[in-house]
């Protein structure tokens, strides 16, 4: 199982592929096999690296503060690691968060910008209340299969819910083989809420894609279009009905977004 250690930390990760690096940031609960469905498909034109942050999946977990400015660093120095100069980066949820980071941190390793279905958090982002998100955040212990259809229930639309149960059996096998640490996920939680590129924005300077579907659940859709507004030159793309975890239900509508993107941006 290929690891690297950043500050001590052992970060696992997965590089297939070849061509222009491409880096996959997953979301709150995610791991670097969220991306499963959609590496075969990029790997065919880039070199993609996908990893499981600290506090997920099978990486360390340390018990210390986590924010989206330590999960920028962090995927930055990975890629001196595996030496990687500069990348695409695309990020999902709160991967987006930390992508957003990252061309603020680190705008001279990035060579273009994918964010999907996230948010510039703060006092001005736009707020999302349902009964469906407050249970997919639950921090009690829950077993695989709980946890993931609050998952599933609250991230993906009814109507592709019931055609495709086995999305349910995919998300379900991915708790199993990685469980969630309620600790590190109450501490990923909190670097969400500290999470705030809002006033910064003016200041990426990558060409931007961003990608949301709609109704989104979990994230309001209108956060896509604050980023896309605030961003310069961003483009915005909204799949319908889709909802948060849009790229397993509109695949193939994702892989032509994303890859006719980041052709226009060859280095």
């Amino acid at each position: 199982m290929p690891t690297q250690k950043i500050d001590n930390v052992s970060l696992y990760y997965e590089l297939q592929g070849s061509g222009t690096p491409l880096v996959l940031l997953h979301g709150l609960q995610g791991d670097s096999s969220n991306f499963a469905d959609l590496v075969p498909a990029l790997a065919r034109q880039h070199q993609v690296l996908v990893f499981d942050q600290r506090g997920s999946g099978w990486s360390d977990k340390p018990e210390q503060p986590y924010s989206m400015a330590l999960y920028a660093d962090d995927t930055a120095r990975l890629m001196d690691a595996l030496g990687i100069e500069r990348a695409h980066v695309l990020g999902m949820s709160m991967g987006g968060m930390i992508a957003q980071e990252f061309a603020l941190r680190h705008p001279n390793r990035l060579n273009g910008l994918v964010l999907g279905c996230t948010s510039p958090g703060g006092p001005n982002a736009a707020k999302l209340e349902s009964a469906a998100r407050e249970r997919t955040y639950e921090t009690a212990e829950l077993s695989a299969e709980e946890r993931a259809y609050r998952l599933a229930e609250a991230g993906l639309s009814q109507g592709f819910l019931r055609r495709n149960r086995q999305v349910l059996k995919q998300l379900t096998e991915a708790r199993r083989q990685r469980p969630l640490d309620v600790n590190a996920l109450q501490r990923r939680m909190a670097a969400i809420d500290a999470h705030d590129t809002f006033d910064r924005l003016g200041d990426i300077q990558a060409p931007t894609l961003v990608i949301t579907g709609r109704p989104d659940s979990i994230v309001s859709a209108d956060n896509s279009t604050i980023l896309a507004e605030r961003i310069p030159n961003a483009r915005l793309e909204v799949l319908e009905p889709a909802g948060h975890l849009f790229w397993l239900e509109k695949p193939r509508e994702t892989l032509d977004l994303v890859l006719a993107f980041l052709g226009e941006r060859r280095p």
